[in-house]
């Protein structure tokens, strides 16, 4: 079955909320009006099934985003698109989702003159599934942070648009 991504608004929100919060230990959890604030600020907000399946959000440079991964990115480079969250549902893993979103979302940003795309993942608690496909979709490990007081260490990514 071929799957298709389309935007993501506020009618979405409370779907994709309920996919975010199942999975708040590899992102963060979100309530509804965080939610719609960061698809308010987002230049790449985009789902499957409306943000049943699949989801990505993602801002650019200009966002102001009270985030300290999204700063440590600001402080690193003058111009970027950083994925704040992407989620993909247990039951839809292995289909190729997560690529199907982030090629579109390579493709969007090269269109518009963005360099690259930019993420982090988190070391621990490890996510090694998550290393390994941003490693496979060509992202090279940028640098590292612990955050929290030590709750949380993350590896940051990027991959350079040619």
């Amino acid at each position: 079955m071929e799957r298709t991504s389309a935007d993501l608004d506020s009618l979405d929100a409370s779907t994709t909320l309920q996919l975010n919060n199942a999975h708040a230990e590899e992102t963060s959890e979100l309530d509804l009006v965080r939610l719609n604030t960061l698809l308010g600020m987002a230049c790449y907000a985009r789902g499957i099934d409306r943000g049943k399946t699949a989801f990505l959000i993602a801002l650019d440079h200009t966002a102001p985003y009270e985030n300290p991964n999204f700063a440590w990115f600001k402080s690193a480079y003058q111009s970027f698109v950083y994925i704040d969250r992407v989620i993909v549902a247990e039951s839809a893993r292995g289909q190729g989702i997560a690529r199907l979103l982030y090629e579109d979302l390579f493709v969007a940003a090269h269109s518009a003159g963005v360099p690259r795309i930019v993420c982090e993942v988190n070391s621990e608690p490890p996510n090694p599934a998550s290393d390994a496909f941003h490693l496979a979709m060509g992202f090279e490990k940028v640098g590292q942070a612990v955050l929290y007081n030590g709750a949380k260490t993350v590896n940051y990514f990027a991959k350079n648009l040619g």
